[in-house]
């Protein structure tokens, strides 16, 4: 099954901003964009790299305004721009086993449970790097920051290991994925485009 959408980026980053301000909150929409588009196209799947990268960007649609109906609140909002059931499944199911109890089935699903949490690790880590960035950042500083559960403790680490099983990989493997799939789209997020 191929993964394709209708929706255009122009609607998405419209939706987008229709309900999230916070530069935090964009950022990340942005991150996850680019590291979905990464992954596709890097596992196989770039015919569905637009699919990909839209979930990414509208994966928390709902959390800045609606945290407690996170993932909950998101079926309403995309379907004001016609999103397909496969685009709603892909975005609520990133949130399985916190905030849904829609379990990852695809590839792509299973790669946002997984990247999620750990693009959140991987940036404050950057930003507690002289250079602000990921580009000098290497897998040994992604894992001694996984390993330290004090450092950015709002990203959970099981549900990261939990992503990493899914999908079949160790964690080395997922971190260095992570971390090239970020240094590859950091410019454009920075740039906020």
């Amino acid at each position: 099954m191929t993964m394709s959408t209708a929706i255009t980026r122009e609607e998405a980053l419209t939706l987008l901003k229709a309900y999230n301000s916070e530069p935090f909150h964009l950022a990340h929409a942005l991150t996850l964009e680019g590291v979905m588009a990464w992954f596709a196209n890097n596992l196989g799947y770039g015919e569905e790299a637009e699919f990909w990268a839209l979930v990414g960007l509208l994966h928390d649609i709902d959390f800045e305004k609606w945290p407690d109906e996170h993932c909950k609140k998101a079926p309403e909002l995309l379907a004001t721009i016609g999103a397909e059931p496969d685009f709603v499944h892909a975005v609520v199911c990133h949130g399985y086993g916190q905030c849904s109890d829609v379990a990852p089935e695809h590839m792509m699903e299973k790669v946002l449970f997984a990247v999620d949490e750990l693009t959140g690790l991987i940036g404050a880590a950057a930003l507690m790097r002289p250079s602000k960035s990921v580009q000098d950042m290497d897998v040994s500083s992604v894992r001694k920051k996984f390993k330290d559960k004090k450092f950015a403790a709002g990203c959970s680490r099981d549900v990261i290991r939990k992503g990493a099983e899914m999908l079949g990989w160790e964690l080395p493997r997922l971190f260095e994925n992570t971390l090239e799939a970020m240094k590859s789209c950091e410019e454009a997020v920075r740039a906020g485009v």
